[in-house]
């Protein structure tokens, strides 16, 4: 018999997931500190408008609060998620709960769907996510939010990394995570399959 709750996490909306996530992590894992950004990477701003641009960004209140000029990305439709029930943010859809957003997105194709943070989103995200991009900077800053670490997780594995770069005397690679398929992590664990 299945398991109902691994199959509803990797499903939803009668579609298979293939949502996105993208952020930008120190060596210990931290994206932010006091709701900003732990480091400012022209390279990875680029990186982050072409990889979203044209599909759907799903934020929580305060990193959608966050953007430039505090307003929703322009050339996106955003979704923003809040507990705040009289809530708005210019044209971004106001959500209330992950079952919410999901429900918005089913019409949308979700290769398009990229979740942006902050940390409680990016954890209640990460099971309908197939594809991480990270922008992994070698430094150790001061952070008071954190993404899980994806090298410690069996059920991630990196697919492409680029060459370093470096930025204001920081090392810095994009990497490219995908969630192993449950075939994979049987044969990686030398389970048998029943």
């Amino acid at each position: 018999m299945g398991n109902k709750q691994g199959s509803d996490r990797n499903r939803y909306a009668g579609k298979e997931t293939v949502m996105n996530l993208i952020v930008c992590v120190d060596s210990h894992w931290g994206i932010g500190k006091q709701g900003k950004l732990l480091v400012d990477i022209p390279e990875d701003k680029h990186f982050f408008k072409d990889k979203t641009m044209g599909g759907v960004v799903l934020g929580g209140r305060k990193t959608m609060e966050s953007l430039p000029g505090n307003a929703p990305l322009s050339g996106r439709k955003n979704i923003l998620l809040t507990h705040k029930q009289e809530y708005s943010f210019g044209n971004a859809e106001v959500v209330h709960s992950v079952e919410e957003a999901l429900e918005s997105l089913k019409n949308v194709p979700t290769e398009q769907v990229y979740i942006i943070g902050g940390g409680t989103v990016y954890e209640a995200f990460l099971p309908y996510c197939e594809c991480a991009y990270l922008t992994k900077v070698d430094c150790i800053c001061q952070a008071d939010t954190f993404f899980p670490n994806l090298d410690a997780r069996e059920d991630w594995e990196v697919v492409r990394k680029s060459d370093t770069k470096t930025y204001a005397g920081m090392d810095y690679w994009f990497v490219t995570y995908h969630k192993r398929k449950m075939e994979e992590l049987l044969k990686y664990e030398n389970i048998p399959n029943e």
